[in-house]
């Protein structure tokens, strides 16, 4: 089999099919953000914060900051964006009153079920077609797809090395524009 053989192949169908997916999804979000007056990092961050109360995650503005590569001045600037235009509240922590919490507002979740409830529960149904071993190959494709492309940035050291004992490289710092 020669490289470009490789390049060609049912693999890459697959990454090329999984890059178009991605792509479709960001011009939703971008068309998301429009519609309510919004930035597409303020989708983002919301995306991150819905995430973070699935898994339990107590979500503060360095956890945020840290996910979506913004230094402290654009997270708060960010922060108050989405709390201005009631999409999040911010709550002392119960355990530790020096810490602050995100959480995404009911309307801002129902918004979005609004908006792109229709595509999700299409995608949901589709899976509930398969069997548990489709599932199980559909799931861990995406899981190493995301780990990859470097997600799941807050990791551990020892949990951010791949299966070759290799640390992923740190995500690029984003640029600073002229003050």
């Amino acid at each position: 089999m020669t490289e470009q053989d490789e390049q060609d192949g049912p693999e890459m169908e697959t990454v090329h099919l999984l890059r178009r997916v991605s792509m479709e999804f960001g011009l939703r979000q971008a068309e998301f953000a429009h519609r309510n007056g919004m930035h597409p990092t303020d989708v983002r961050a919301l995306v991150c914060l819905l995430d973070a109360g699935r898994a339990g995650t107590p979500a503060t503005a360095g956890w945020l900051g840290a996910r979506l590569g913004l230094n402290s001045a654009g997270t708060t600037a960010l922060i108050d964006r989405l709390e201005g235009l009631g999409h999040v509240t911010r709550t002392r922590d119960p355990h530790d009153r020096r810490r602050v919490l995100l959480t995404v507002d009911a309307r801002a979740v129902e918004r979005g079920r609004e908006f792109f409830g229709q595509p999700l529960a299409r995608m949901a149904g589709l899976l509930r077609t398969f069997d548990d071993r489709e599932t199980a190959a559909v799931l861990r494709f995406l899981q190493e797809a995301h780990a990859a492309l470097g997600g799941d940035r807050d990791r551990s050291a020892a949990q951010d090395r791949g299966p070759l004992g290799v640390s992923a490289p740190a995500p690029p710092r984003p640029a600073r524009g002229p003050r």
